[in-house]
């Protein structure tokens, strides 16, 4: 029976198989790279065979040998079954940690605005947020439940709509200029592009929104790019332009006034939405469904 410590030489070995690197697995487990390679030795020692081939510079990505190869599917599943034994231990506990993963713009512009009525009615939870842009493994990164943007797939994951956003140009009021009639004169303003997703098949861009609203031949290459969403608003407050703003992230500002929407005929909804994703053998732990069900009442209000 494998001891605390090969444990940890398990799961340095497992992260290390998956990535094929030391360097990627010391990452994720939060310690360094020369931690990660003498876990992994030990590990050898221990079985008596070795568990990768090593190049002699050192460089090349980590290839497991055939016998580590056949055995990574079980030891992740056991580690899977690890966690599960966990959660269900502390399922039923009155308080604990949540760790919800969300974009930094999403809590920024979002979430942290409204997380005082989550604590008002949940006050032995303690939320842990995980604000990355990078997807992360729920499993090994040890996440319970997220908001993400996207097409609604993520493998492994039970993916519930939250949102849907409409796309549309915003300004500060300060800006706003009663010459500024249709969309086809926006080719003159200083345009503030979103490039948090650049790339992202569906993620709206100028030209999409513009091609929506019927322009042509407007050059839409100058302009301010920001890849954050978040600050792209602010942006638009500060008066550098005309944003293209989701209707999700920028609520808050319009009703406060602090930009305006111009051009209200042109419709344009995001074939991207917002989901509650997380993990399906956690969707009946209480702190995880509390969460999941404020959520929605907070978006449908």
């Amino acid at each position: 029976m494998a001891s605390p410590v090969h444990l940890n030489a398990l799961r340095a070995f497992e992260a290390s198989a998956r990535h094929q690197s030391f360097s990627a697995a010391a990452e994720e487990l939060k310690v360094t790279p020369a931690a990660v390679g003498q876990l992994v030795r030990t590990l050898e020692q221990w079985l008596g065979t070795p568990l990768f081939y090593r190049s002699s510079s050192g460089k090349a990505r980590l290839i497991a040998t055939e016998a580590a190869e056949r055995s990574l599917s079980d030891i992740k599943a056991g580690f899977e079954r690890l966690a599960l034994g966990v959660e269900r231990m502390r399922e039923n506990s009155p308080s604990g940690v949540l760790t919800v993963t969300v974009s930094p713009a999403f809590a920024a512009k979002w979430l942290l605005p409204r997380i005082e009525r989550f604590h008002a009615a949940w006050p032995s939870t303690d939320l842990r947020l995980d604000t990355q842009l990078k997807a992360v493994d729920f499993l090994t990164q040890r996440i319970d439940i997220g908001v993400r943007y996207g097409s609604g797939h993520w493998p492994g994951l039970v993916a519930e709509k939250l949102m849907d956003e409409e796309i549309y140009p915003v300004c500060s009021p300060l800006l706003k200029d009663a010459r500024l009639q249709t969309p086809a004169e926006l080719g003159d303003e200083t345009l503030i592009h979103d490039l948090s997703m650049d790339g992202h098949a569906g993620f709206a861009t100028w030209d999409t929104w513009l091609q929506a609203a019927g322009v042509r031949n407007v050059s839409t290459k100058r302009g301010m790019k920001i890849n954050n969403s978040a600050a792209v608003l602010q942006a638009a407050i500060d008066r550098q332009g005309i944003a293209l703003a989701r209707s999700v992230m920028v609520k808050d500002d319009l009703a406060a006034g602090r930009v305006v929407r111009l051009f209200p005929d042109v419709q344009f909804t995001s074939p991207l939405a917002y989901y509650v994703v997380y993990r399906p053998e956690s969707v009946n732990f209480p702190r995880l469904k509390a969460f999941r069900d404020w959520l929605f009442e907070e978006a449908s209000s």
